[in-house]
């Protein structure tokens, strides 16, 4: 019988700082459940087979918008679960995780960007599983980086513009050839892909959970999978 399973899973982890409203607490105390949830979230993908997994953990819309003090207190926690991920005790190299960030990493903070290199730097031999971060990022701003870096290719002689294909571009992107999803979740009740892997998401099922991100449950996440394999792909045809 043919495994339905899928390879890649992205996921739109809305809804922490309401969360954290609703517990009328300070918004971005929910990041911490969310960071915890993220945690459980690994486990169920081992458990269910899934190879990729791509998180969008912070747009670029929200670093540059959203109040300082809240994004100190974010760009915290990522920076300590960097710093994590690059101890050889951590569950990533049990469980032979390669860890990436995707976005415009050059505009966080040094001290951030520095732990984000350890921890990449550290995984990145292992192939059991993949696990990439959008920080800092949108679609269309990756989109746009993709065709600059092709652009400077074609006018520094190293491809002719009639070498630009699906694949090329594919392999350019920020998630470098990674397969694309084969289904989006979104929590938090919207239904919106907001600027979330545009090029990569052409074809991936949708999944939308009214849910806040630190409340989305092992059940939850089994039953999305459950209906992705129900469901019909077409690929456009």
């Amino acid at each position: 019988m043919e495994d339905k399973t899928p390879t890649h899973i992205g996921i739109i982890l809305d809804g922490n700082r309401r969360f954290a409203k609703r517990l009328m607490l300070q918004p971005w105390k929910g990041h911490e459940w969310g960071a915890e949830k993220v945690k459980e979230l690994l486990r169920w993908c081992k458990g269910t087979g899934v190879k990729y997994l791509t998180l969008y953990s912070l747009s670029i819309q929200n670093y540059l918008s959203r109040p300082k003090e809240e994004m100190k207190y974010l760009l915290g926690i990522f920076e300590k679960e960097f710093n994590e991920i690059a101890k050889k005790s951590h569950e990533a190299h049990k469980n032979k995780v390669r860890v990436k960030v995707i976005g415009r990493i050059n505009i966080l903070p040094k001290s951030l960007q520095t732990a984000i290199a350890k921890a990449e730097e550290s995984t990145k031999n292992y192939k059991d599983y993949f696990l990439n971060l959008a920080i800092a990022y949108g679609g269309q701003e990756e989109i746009t980086d993709t065709v600059i870096k092709i652009a400077k290719k074609v006018s520094e002689g190293i491809i002719k513009p009639e070498q630009i294909n699906e694949d090329l571009i594919r392999r350019s992107l920020y998630t470098d050839g990674t397969p694309y999803p084969d289904m989006i979740i979104r929590t938090g009740g919207e239904k919106r892909l907001s600027n979330f892997l545009l090029w990569q998401s052409a074809y991936s099922e949708l999944f939308f959970v009214d849910k806040m991100w630190p409340d989305f449950t092992k059940e939850d996440f089994l039953s999305a999978i459950e209906e992705f394999k129900n469901r019909q792909r077409r690929f456009g045809k």
